[in-house]
């Protein structure tokens, strides 16, 4: 009986593995109701759709644990997309690595941009980012000037998300090394403890020396770095460059992160539980239509799948909170 307990103690004291179980049953409720769910072909097809999403979600934790928002995110990727589907669709630039760096730098100038206003100018993240939001994406809108790429205008730029290396497909192979990535430097750089440092107690982080703007301005250069690679991304996954693309889809990014067990108001969270998060996003966008539920009623059902799963993660918070003090006691 002893083990038992200590077995549910160690599951109820951990996101993460809370966050596994849930995955796990909504994996096994949804193969239940169509057997085609966990197919490899359709596991691929899921990733490969949602890996716009999870890699921005490494952008918002690292935002997250600073206690700061970035809404302005979605419109960065469609600007960043829609600059290199016109740029291929004149024929101006047509090597892929060459349009991947592109999307990448115009996301790094847009995350510089909102970084300054943010930890220089001392504007309020959510206020700053909603107005950038407006002129990223009005600049999306200015760059397709009323035109927009198909796949016949893209070339072979689009090939990319349908060719695989070792099996996987090139898409997921990209989200595979920035998780591999985030996951070294937030666990064992010194860039990462800063982040958590600078989240958890600004002031303290600033009297032990460390410049606490410089993180936050670091923080959201990386999140408009990757929501131009999330850009790209799209436009070879989708094979179209829209001004208009991956819209409102900054709210799928932060209930991902709040889904993993980030903290909103800074220094907590996890590479391990933003994944976990970001798949559970991607499971109920796949899941939702394969189970029969309308379309119109797809939101409705995805809200409360997500608030259900966010309730569950604040049960296991509390549940840590109080071992933790109990550890304390005398």
């Amino acid at each position: 009986m002893k083990d038992k307990k200590s077995i549910l103690g160690k599951i109820t004291a951990s996101r993460e593995a809370s966050l596994m179980i849930v995955l796990i049953i909504l994996c096994f409720v949804i193969q239940m109701r169509n057997s085609s769910f966990l197919t490899p072909s359709s596991i691929g097809e899921m990733l490969k759709n949602n890996a716009v999403i999870m890699v921005m979600t490494l952008g918002m934790l690292n935002v997250l644990l600073l206690g700061g928002i970035d809404i302005s995110i979605a419109s960065t990727l469609a600007l960043s997309g829609m600059s290199v589907g016109m740029l291929i669709k004149r024929g101006i630039v047509t090597n892929t690595f060459l349009c991947f760096m592109i999307a990448i730098l115009i996301g790094a100038v847009c995350g510089a941009i909102v970084g300054l206003t943010i930890s220089k100018g001392r504007v309020l993240p959510i206020i700053a980012t909603m107005g950038f939001m407006y002129i990223f994406r009005g600049a999306a809108y200015m760059v397709s000037s009323d035109e927009w790429a198909g796949a016949d205008a893209l070339g072979s730029f689009k090939d990319f998300a349908l060719n695989s290396v070792l099996g996987i497909n090139n898409i997921i192979w990209i989200v595979i090394v920035c998780y591999a990535i985030f996951f070294i430097v937030m666990k064992w750089t010194k860039v990462g403890r800063m982040v958590y440092a600078v989240g958890s107690n600004r002031e303290a982080t600033m009297i032990s020396g460390i410049r606490a703007d410089r993180v936050e301005f670091f923080v959201y250069l990386i999140m408009g770095i990757l929501s131009g690679l999330a850009g790209a991304m799209a436009v070879t996954v989708y094979a179209s460059a829209q001004p208009n693309m991956m819209y409102a889809k900054e709210m799928d990014v932060i209930a991902a992160c709040v889904i993993g067990g980030v903290s909103t108001t800074g220094g907590r969270g996890s590479v391990g539980g933003a994944l976990i998060g970001a798949l559970i996003i991607a499971i109920i966008a796949k899941a939702l239509p394969l189970v029969g539920i309308d379309a119109i009623a797809q939101n409705t059902v995805k809200g409360l799948i997500i608030l259900v799963v966010i309730v569950l993660n604040v049960v296991t918070q509390r549940t840590m909170d109080k071992n933790v003090l109990k550890g304390r006691e005398m």
